[in-house]
C-alpha cells in the first residue's frame, strides 16, 4: 500500500478523554474514570494517535520519569482494523522516539496481554522471568 493510499495516519499526541475511553472499551480494555484519565494525558512522555480517514482507531502512550524509567502503555486497535499491522506501527512510532529521546540506561516496561507477547517481543521486549524478576501491580479499586 503506498502512502498516497494508505488511509490510515500516526500522528504525535495524546487523544482527548473521551475518546481515550472510548479507543479502550472499543478494544477490549477496561474504562478508566474521567478524571483519572484527564489528570494523566498531560503527563504523557510521548504518545501517538492512529487515525482511519481521520477518525481516531487506536493509539499507545508512554510514561515514565524521563530519565531512568518507561512504561508502554495504552496500545490498542479498534477491533474492525485489527489484523493490519497497525498495532505494529503503534509500537514502532512509540520504539522509535525511545530511541531518540531516552537515554540508555532507562528501564522501558510494559504488561503484555495475551497473544499481544509477540508483537512487543519483535521490538525487543522480554519477559521479565527469563531475567529473575516477575511483573507485579497492585490495582487501587476495589
Amino acid at each position: 500500500m503506498t502512502a498516497m493510499t494508505d488511509p490510515y495516519e500516526i500522528a504525535a499526541g495524546v487523544p482527548s478523554v473521551e475518546v481515550f475511553r472510548r479507543l479502550r472499551t472499543d478494544a477490549g480494555l477496561s474504562d478508566r474514570d474521567p478524571g483519572a484519565v484527564a489528570a494523566a494525558l498531560p503527563n504523557t512522555w510521548y504518545g501517538v494517535v492512529l487515525r482511519h480517514e481521520g477518525e481516531p482507531i487506536g493509539m499507545g502512550r508512554i510514561i515514565g520519569d524521563g530519565g531512568t524509567a518507561f512504561q508502554v502503555v495504552d496500545i490498542c486497535v479498534h477491533p474492525a482494523h485489527q489484523g493490519r499491522g497497525l498495532g505494529r506501527r503503534i509500537m514502532a512510532a512509540l520504539t522509535e522516539e525511545l530511541e531518540r529521546r531516552a537515554p540508555a540506561t532507562a528501564y522501558v516496561s510494559l504488561i503484555a496481554d495475551g497473544p499481544a507477547r509477540f508483537l512487543y517481543e519483535k521490538f525487543g521486549f522480554a519477559d521479565t522471568a527469563g531475567h529473575g524478576s516477575i511483573g507485579m501491580y497492585r490495582f487501587m479499586g476495589a
